[in-house]
């Protein structure tokens, strides 16, 4: 069983930064690679949002992160990793990490992260 385990959100001021990070792990065996990794977010009441995408060599961002938020990944530790700077209230929601987890039993399976609070404080 693979889980996703987020983590790095929390409150923050207006202007400030956070790093958020989505690790592979499995209850037994081993994780060998994450595909594809994709950060969303959503608000009470809205709809959920991608955020920004890397998969292979390539990301994509939401227009509303272009140059604030990177998204990357360490494969040896397989994390995903968003960096988000330049923060606003608007950016305060529950961001959720979705993978493409290939192992050696499972082959590839898509997950889903628990999700992690950010709260930007005006």
């Amino acid at each position: 069983q693979v889980q996703l385990v987020e983590s790095g959100g929390g409150l923050v001021q207006a202007g400030g930064s956070l790093r958020l990070s989505c690790q592979a792990s499995v209850t037994s065996g081993s994780v060998f690679r994450i595909n594809r990794g994709t950060w969303y977010r959503q608000v009470p009441g809205k709809q959920r949002e991608m955020v920004a995408m890397i998969t292979g060599g390539s990301t994509d961002y939401a227009d509303f992160v272009k140059g604030r938020f990177t998204i990357s990944r360490d494969n040896h530790k397989i994390t995903v990793y968003l960096q988000m700077h330049s923060l606003s209230s608007e950016d305060t929601a529950v961001y959720s990490c979705n993978a493409d987890v290939w192992t050696p039993v499972n082959g590839e399976r898509n997950y889903w992260g628990q999700g992690t609070q950010v709260t930007v404080s005006s």
